[in-house]
């Protein structure tokens, strides 16, 4: 697939931002800013004839209701419609030992967030970069310098052109080389887990509930997917201890659903037709800064969380939708969009969010992953009070949903 440099740019490279990275979280903020009338080129190094292959990536991720309605609002939401699945109902368990956690909004209250195949996402992102005016994608490509000076950004290109911007974007992921040349320091550790993805039929409906099983090794997720040809269908997050996953990646298809389905203990039903297996590892990292002069860092550049919550590319998606109110809130006032005043403004709205998100996720990690009896015990009482204090769920349900803290307009479905 071919570059695009769309009619809405400027002939000499000259958009409002430039975003390195054109991922989940690079494309959804270029088309944000886009339905804003702000100009983005994006940079990416990956070829889409690969990224956008059927067995690329087989991870599925849940958009919880609050990042939906921005996709919504950006026109994504209606290309991807009928092709998730809703996440009505959460239940949370100690192991399959008595005592569970349910999370089941007010019929009014609209589902909890919808899951949807990551591959269904990028391939709506991607057409959708591709159409829009405002839009310069330049996939297969890198930046080979960058420099930020009082007058703008120029990043110079592996193909020997140039793009200018008043301000620069990393949305490369968890190893930004932008990040580390800029000199950010990040807080990081590993969990000396890794994380066994993939999806599976199952003989029961799953009833649009996902499942959160806690094991001292780690949590083993169920998450609903809508149903195929063959029938009812899951996608499975399975933390294990670092030492086991190449083992359990090794396994035969037979030998892992039986694997799994010993974690389930067997309330789907049979297992079966599994999808191809992926194993990544985890680890907390938090830039000590997301801000910085003519830079910005947003989604895994800027934090990444253990996906015990599901809230990982939700924290992405957020900082998509305070950055792109910043900015066209900047543009309207005529401001330079790298005005350091301006970026702090982000930098206060998203700071506080993401490190308070990242801290409960590392928390439940090391407190769901003490081992014994006792720990079980009081993990299970816990889970049962707060099951039993209806506004302490709801408190819950709403941080599932995304909606707590000050929300930006676009999470709100509202243009800025």
């Amino acid at each position: 697939m071919e570059n695009s440099a769309n009619n809405g740019m400027s002939r000499h490279g000259s958009s409002d931002v430039i975003i390195l990275g054109g991922g989940l979280v690079g494309a959804t903020l270029a088309l944000a800013l886009d339905a804003h009338g702000l100009t983005a080129t994006v940079i990416d190094p990956a070829d889409p004839a690969v990224t956008l292959a059927p067995g690329f990536d087989g991870r599925a991720s849940a958009i919880a209701s609050a990042s939906g309605r921005m996709l919504d609002a950006i026109g994504i939401g209606a290309t991807l419609a009928g092709q998730g699945c809703a996440i009505r109902h959460i239940r949370v368990s100690d192991g399959l030992k008595p005592g569970k956690l349910d999370f089941i909004p007010a019929a009014d209250d609209g589902a909890l967030g919808t899951m949807y195949e990551n591959k269904l996402i990028r391939r709506a992102l991607f057409d959708a970069a591709q159409a829009a005016a405002g839009i310069d994608l330049r996939m297969r490509t890198r930046a080979v310098s960058t420099e930020r000076t009082a007058a703008g950004v120029v990043a110079t290109l592996d193909d020997g052109t140039t793009v200018r911007a008043p301000l620069l974007i990393a949305a490369e992921g968890r190893n930004s080389p932008t990040r580390a040349a800029a000199g950010i320091r990040i807080a990081q550790w590993r969990y000396d887990h890794s994380a066994i993805v993939g999806a599976f039929h199952h003989e029961r409906s799953h009833e649009d509930v996902a499942y959160e099983i806690f094991y001292p090794a780690g949590p083993f997720a169920l998450l609903p997917l809508p149903d195929d040809a063959i029938g009812h269908r899951s996608a499975i997050v399975w933390s294990v201890a670092a030492e086991h996953g190449p083992g359990l990646m090794k396994l035969s298809d037979r030998g892992f659903l039986a694997e799994a389905e010993a974690r389930m203990g067997g309330f789907l039903g049979a297992l079966s037709a599994p999808s191809p297996r992926g194993a990544y590892p985890l680890g907390f990292h938090h830039a000590a800064t997301i801000v910085t002069d003519r830079l910005v860092l947003v989604g895994d550049a800027a934090h990444g969380i253990h996906p015990i919550a599901g809230q990982g590319l939700n924290l992405g998606l957020r900082d998509v939708a305070a950055l792109t109110e910043v900015l066209v809130e900047g543009k309207r006032l005529g401001l330079d969009l790298g005005d350091a005043q301006l970026l702090a403004r982000y930098g206060r709205w998203r700071g506080l969010d993401t490190l308070a998100v990242a801290g409960a996720t590392d928390i439940l990690t090391r407190l769901f992953g003490i081992r014994g009896g006792t720990a079980s015990a009081i993990r299970r009482f816990g889970i049962s009070a707060v099951d039993s204090i209806r506004p302490l769920k709801n408190r819950f349900m709403a941080e599932a949903r995304g909606e707590t803290g000050q929300l930006p307009k676009l999470l709100q479905g509202l243009t800025v």
